[in-house]
């Protein structure tokens, strides 16, 4: 069935189909909006969040709904997983679903048993945020954390992950700001000695807070292949944007999970007609897509994410990023 869906968003890709019969392989599930940080990077800082969590009843309806099409669900959002106090039983409950799932933390609460139960879980990848060499820089875009006890948390789960033998991905990343960029390298060759991590990934600052010049839209007149595979984001009170970046630029959400079902949501005549607009080469007249700074890559790299799995689109996405920028 996944097999048969990828292909469904494949046709409907490259014939620019406005009405998609599948469902995306991938989805953002945030499923709470609570963090104990104030990063000035963050969305959280124009958009405030509240101290709530995803209820369980629209998690489930969420993965059940697309447990025959969903490969991969990352279950991050604008809070800190482990400030989710279901954040273990989710992971479980995707598995139980065949659903890979990834998280992606801030570090300061990856000690103890929450470390120990993550490595002892079924997750598949993890993203370990860490934007700074120094402790001056760290501390400046990470404020509330500590730099020591971060790089401490990250370093020993690492090692411990290594030690188990456990097949959990872990990528350190670091997002590239006005402030870090002359500590790329330093921070490559320091998380490289350290058993354990699989990759190190630096990233290019995708809210653009910190420096709104560096927008680019939507280049070259290709349409978002973010409308067709997603990941769809699904904020933690149920609403469904087509990206995280629809939220983040101020866009509607194209339905609610309390309210439609996934089927109805995708192909709603918000999406259908979002669809319709890229396909015409015409993105830059929607205000959101305008402002978007997410590259939208070669077609080619799109075809690849519809066939392959989306937990290794996730594995090689670090490399192509690096080889193609």
């Amino acid at each position: 069935m996944r097999l048969w869906n990828r292909l469904q968003l494949l046709f409907s890709y490259v014939l620019r189909s406005k009405s998609v019969p599948g469902l995306p392989v991938e989805y953002i599930v945030e499923t709470t909006a609570k963090c104990n940080l104030y990063c000035p990077m963050c969305p959280r800082e124009t958009h405030p969040q509240p101290k709530e969590d995803m209820t369980d009843s629209v998690f489930e309806r969420m993965v059940q709904a697309s447990a025959s099409t969903a490969e991969h669900m990352m279950l991050i959002g604008l809070g800190e997983p482990f400030l989710d106090p279901k954040i273990f039983d989710r992971i479980e409950y995707c598995d139980q679903h065949g659903i890979s799932t990834l998280l992606s933390t801030n570090g300061v609460l990856l000690e103890g048993d929450n470390a120990e139960l993550l490595l002892r879980s079924k997750l598949a990848h993890i993203t370990l945020s860490f934007d700074g060499y120094k402790k001056e820089t760290f501390e400046h875009y990470r404020k509330g954390a500590k730099f020591e006890r971060v790089r401490d948390n990250f370093v020993r789960f690492a090692k411990r992950k290594h030690e188990l033998g456990s097949k959990l991905q872990i990528v350190v990343q670091m997002v590239r700001l006005p402030g870090n960029g002359s500590e790329v390298e330093d921070f490559r060759r320091f998380w490289a000695t350290v058993p354990g991590v699989d990759q190190i990934r630096v990233k290019q600052d995708e809210t653009n807070l910190l420096q709104p010049e560096g927008k680019n839209g939507a280049r070259g007149g290709r349409p978002c292949h973010y409308l067709w595979r997603g990941p769809y984001y699904v904020k933690h009170d149920g609403r469904v944007y087509p990206c995280c970046q629809s939220y983040m630029l101020d866009g509607e959400p194209i339905g609610n999970l309390t309210e439609q079902s996934l089927v109805q949501i995708s192909n709603s005549p918000a999406m259908q007609q979002l669809r319709a607009t890229h396909a015409r080469g015409e993105a830059a007249s929607v205000d959101m897509c305008a402002r978007c700074c997410t590259s939208i890559p070669h077609p080619l790299l799109v075809v690849g994410s519809l066939l392959l799995h989306g937990k290794w689109v996730r594995r090689l996405l670090p490399m192509i990023e690096r080889l193609t920028s």
